[in-house]
């Protein structure tokens, strides 16, 4: 593995850590010429999977679209970037569980959504105002009135 800080191409292994049901590795890694330490991560490779867009149009799923968006919604609250990275893992996972090749952008929204009302109102209501595009502060106030009824 290079390191990205130097070039170098050696670096022995610190840490190993299976994450997401052993679909991918996480390893920290330590530089042999120049000392410094960095993170990687290991996926399994799989077929690709493609998002059907609201328009009908198709796409690779790319996880680093779901990810800003999870960002976004948590700017600012108390959420660690591991936290954000295990449920964006989750929401990919699920994706995959279902075993087809495509699957419709509004039920990856619906799966984000989901695992946002568990981890974060304030988050959960910032995608959920983005994805499902509120027109109005009426819309805004039901989608309030309906957590707080789920006992949140």
């Amino acid at each position: 593995m290079r390191c990205p800080f130097c070039g170098h191409v050696d670096s022995k292994v610190l840490d190993s850590r299976a994450n997401n049901n052993a679909r991918s590795v996480r390893r920290r890694r330590e530089c042999l010429s120049c000392g410094r330490r960095f993170t990687t991560k290991e996926y399994v490779e799989e077929s690709p999977l493609y998002v059907i867009k609201s328009d009908g149009s198709r796409e690779v799923f790319n996880r680093d679209k779901v990810l800003k968006g999870v960002q976004l919604a948590c700017n600012k609250r108390p959420i660690s970037s591991d936290e954000i990275e295990n449920l964006v893992d989750r929401v990919e996972n699920c994706l995959r569980d279902k075993n087809n090749s495509e699957i419709e952008a509004m039920q990856i929204g619906l799966e984000v959504m989901n695992e946002l009302r568990e981890l974060d109102e304030v988050a959960y209501v910032r995608f959920a105002s983005v994805y499902r595009k509120f027109q109005d502060k009426e819309e805004f106030i039901s989608e309030l009135r309906g957590l707080q009824q789920k006992g949140h």
